[in-house]
């Protein structure tokens, strides 16, 4: 049998939480040596991570914050993971 898990959060939270989790796994692959000594992967890597940031960032319930939009809008990912964290 499958066991069915709901969450408990509200879909504007589960969106800001996959978000802020994105921002963060991008950052982390930024940072990490091993994975830039292959540059290939390491590109590859960046560009799955950057579209699903994208994904996310189109997935946000309506309004979204206008700050928040503008550093998404321009690609300025530690201030949007910084409004995020300061913020919610």
């Amino acid at each position: 049998m499958f066991q069915v898990l709901v969450s408990t959060r509200e879909p504007m939270e589960n969106a800001i939480v996959d978000l802020v989790e994105a921002l963060r796994e991008r950052l982390a692959i930024i940072h990490d040596e091993q994975s830039r000594r292959d540059p290939e992967r390491h590109l590859a890597r960046l560009q799955a991570v950057s579209e699903k940031i994208d994904r996310l960032q189109a997935a946000l319930p309506r309004p979204v914050d206008p700050q928040l939009a503008h550093y998404l809008k321009r690609h300025s990912y530690d201030k949007a993971l910084e409004f995020l964290k300061n913020n919610n």
